[in-house]
């Protein structure tokens, strides 16, 4: 089936065009473009993204190099570097981000039965929180975080049955990240899982009031009033379980029913966690637990960082930086795709540091992993993400 094929070409062959094209249309991406189309636009920065490429000059220097395989591939030609320039400047980076959605609303599918999610809970739950890009002040004076620095954030929701990121927005270095809380529809009998940067009350109790449960930590100067202590052990750790109000008048205002307060001592570290949440029907060490869990979205960002090609961008608008990031997204999330839909039991790092030697070799992908090639590994697995088992 595969054969003659390259495979870089094999793994466009899982682009679900239809709906690309879906999100092309709805921007008008290829209004009054005669060539480079927004496909052709995806895959060269696909091929950047995957080979690791650091400039428009390294890509424009790879492109011509290879420019008998090209055509084979699904790029027409070897591309300029003005030409990609231009395209991450003016086309609408929102078609990229839109079929990123696609593609993780795929992958949750793929993965929902491959996770290491083992509570005993029926609820959907998810992670928030978020993770800054540095930029140079003086290229990137939209992004303007502190006085001398500019940085992008990344605030993402990840589903912690799967560990698939649900929801990633891009936002200059400034924004708070309590803000993403308006952007966010909220599922009812859904448990969102947030650290103490997120404690707003007022938007907390809005998240109550739409049927959705929340688990954050409490800050040191947060007073409360005991109404009604649940007895606990304490030779789990717990200290106290506590239904409580809020006593300073503000706080009252703006969560004026009763909240969870929960209290606990790490046995491993030492270290005392008070958490406070709207859930009064889980045991209170499954609720410790599933704070827990919540470190499954900083190692997802670790990994980002470490493979995604996001530190070096290629353009310095705000436009070039989202395209640049939201298709970096969507060919990771193709090769997650592929690794599931092909049964390949290499990590997906393993994937990408092959497919970076061999995306111009005519050969099946499954005959890439051959259980009599070489052992890959790669650093650090025991603590990486079960999804990316990097």
């Amino acid at each position: 089936m595969n054969i003659g094929k390259t495979v870089f070409a094999q793994l466009m062959s899982f682009f679900p065009d239809y709906e690309f094209n879906k999100c092309v249309t709805k921007y008008n991406g290829n209004y009054k473009v005669r060539s480079f189309t927004c496909r052709e636009h995806f895959h060269v920065m696909s091929f950047a993204q995957l080979t690791y490429r650091e400039s428009l000059r390294d890509i424009e220097a790879c492109l011509k190099a290879l420019s008998s395989k090209l055509y084979h591939s699904g790029i027409k030609q070897a591309v300029s570097k003005s030409t990609l320039a231009e395209a991450n400047e003016n086309r609408d980076w929102r078609i990229y981000a839109d079929f990123a959605q696609v593609l993780i609303k795929d992958a949750r599918k793929l993965y929902k039965t491959d996770n290491d999610f083992l509570l005993d809970i029926d609820n959907m739950a998810y992670a928030l929180d978020s993770t800054t890009i540095d930029l140079c002040l003086s290229l990137f004076p939209w992004a303007k975080f502190r006085k001398k620095k500019a940085a992008v954030k990344a605030h993402v929701l990840l589903d912690l049955r799967g560990s698939i990121p649900t929801i990633i927005e891009i936002t200059d270095g400034s924004v708070h990240d309590v803000n993403i809380l308006d952007h966010i529809t909220m599922e009812p009998g859904a448990i969102y899982i947030m650290d103490r940067g997120y404690l707003d009350l007022d938007r907390l109790y809005s998240i109550h009031c739409k049927g959705a449960f929340f688990i954050t930590r409490a800050k040191g100067n947060t007073a409360v009033k005991r109404v009604y202590s649940r007895p606990v052990d304490k030779t789990t750790g717990l200290r106290c379980d506590q239904s409580v109000r809020f006593t300073v008048y503000k706080s009252k205002k703006e969560y004026p029913e009763l909240i969870r307060r929960i209290k606990f001592l790490d046995p491993e570290t030492g270290n005392t966690y008070v958490f406070l949440t709207n859930n009064f029907e889980l045991d209170a060490l499954l609720i410790t637990q599933l704070y827990k869990e919540r470190w499954k979205i900083e190692l997802f960002f670790k990994w980002i960082k470490q493979h995604l090609r996001i530190k070096n961008f290629y353009g310095t608008s705000y436009n070039a930086v989202c395209c640049q990031i939201w298709i970096s997204v969507c060919a990771y999330l193709l090769v997650a795709i592929v690794k599931k839909r092909l049964n390949l039991e290499h990590s997906l790092y393993n994937l990408l540091q092959v497919f970076s030697l061999t995306l111009f070799e005519k050969m099946p992908i499954s005959k890439l992993f051959t259980k009599n090639d070489y052992k890959l590994t790669s650093p650090n697995d025991d603590k990486q993400l079960k999804l990316f088992d990097l």
